[in-house]
């Protein structure tokens, strides 16, 4: 009996064993990307624009759940240094805790070490430090065409296109040239930039243009992702799970789902809005929980700086005033009441700016304004 129980034991073990080792080959591949990251903020002394952090989480957080195995490069190597970014959000504060990715955070390759045969893709991560390190690193260039040219994926978010500009090929010809492309735009740099704008060497969106790409965006920070032949790029933060994903199923993989935050489904609301979906801003206080009614609010504000006509003036509006209680700032309020007068809604404009008043009675903005109505 004892032996036969022992015999059953070893069974039962077996099987374990073999469902563990099943469960584990479930989220594993043989698929390698490195992930390159401005290195620029690292330098000690002053003030410099690095990484964004935001991006690199998400985006490797698409890679870890599809089984994707990751190094991290930048062109000196060694320990890099992101922008302010909030290490609270869910999806920074999962990818802090894992440390084995931190530890190569924490020391990452020299550009002039890697190796193309040893890599499936490459995935420039964006932030502002990319504009000045990433286009001049000659070993990043070879590299990224060595990876193409083997039939692997490039891709790129944000500012990380910055490092494809002076890409060449073995036939001389520029790697965006003809192809569709894009990353973060001018109209997003001239409102989202303007910190080191005055000392980038050049507008990613005319460079890339330049070089002969065929440059495709959609409006501010909704997720844009272009993609041709095994060269993907995103426009802006928003778009980087959109690129991360792409870049999985360009590996050959079927993603595993993802839920995704609270900005990005925002987001994906106001894209619906914005492309004409009236509807769809029902979604946001119909499921608060599950969107930042905020950061609509605030998307509206910046969109109705670059408003040219009454369509867009009304998106605007209505996209402050979804979040006008929430956000509860006398600035917005007085934009939304400038608009509702542009729009010619003066009774409007007159109600907002008394709501207003009863908060903050002595509010000279709103007072001024009553006067000229």
């Amino acid at each position: 009996m004892t032996v036969l129980v022992k015999t059953i034991n070893k069974f039962l073990a077996l099987i374990v064993l073999i469902m563990l080792s099943v469960q584990a080959g479930a989220f594993t591949s043989e698929k390698k990307v490195v992930m390159v990251v401005s290195g620029y903020g690292q330098q000690q002394g002053e003030e410099k624009p690095g990484y964004e952090f935001d991006e690199f989480a998400k985006a490797y957080s698409v890679f870890k759940a599809n089984g994707i195995s990751v190094d991290i490069a930048s062109p000196n190597g060694g320990k890099v240094q992101a922008d302010k970014y909030d290490p609270k959000k869910s999806y920074n504060a999962v990818v802090l805790a894992d440390q084995v990715i931190m530890a190569k955070l924490d020391n990452t390759l020299p550009t002039a070490d890697l190796d193309a045969n040893a890599y499936d893709a490459i995935f420039i991560v964006g932030g502002k430090g990319a504009m000045f390190d990433l286009p001049k690193d000659t070993a990043l260039q070879a590299f990224i065409a060595d990876i193409y040219q083997n039939k692997g994926t490039v891709a790129a978010v944000c500012h990380g296109p910055a490092a494809l500009v002076d890409v060449k090929l073995d036939d001389g010809s520029y790697l965006v040239a003809n192809k569709a492309i894009n990353g973060f735009t001018n109209q997003e740099e001239k409102l989202f930039g303007k910190k080191w704008l005055s000392q980038f060497e050049f507008m990613l969106e005319d460079k890339l243009t330049e070089r002969g790409g065929q440059f495709q965006s959609s409006e501010i920070m909704l997720s844009h992702v272009a993609i041709d032949e095994r060269l993907i790029t995103g426009q802006n933060p928003t778009s980087t799970v959109d690129v991360a994903t792409a870049l999985v199923k360009m590996l050959g993989l079927t993603p595993a789902a993802q839920e995704k935050d609270t900005e990005d489904n925002t987001m994906a609301v106001i894209a619906k809005f914005l492309a004409g979906d009236k509807t769809a801003l029902n979604t946001l206080a119909d499921a608060p929980e599950q969107h930042h009614l905020a950061l609509a609010g605030m998307y509206g504000f910046y969109y109705l700086k670059m408003a040219e006509n009454n369509r867009q003036f009304e998106q605007a509006l209505s996209l402050m005033t979804i979040a006008q209680k929430t956000i509860n700032n006398p600035m917005l309020d007085m934009k939304i009441a400038s608009t509702q007068h542009k729009l010619g809604r003066v009774t409007d404009a007159k109600n907002t700016l008394n709501q207003l008043l009863v908060a903050k009675p002595d509010y000279k903005p709103a007072l001024d304004m009553l006067k000229t109505l």
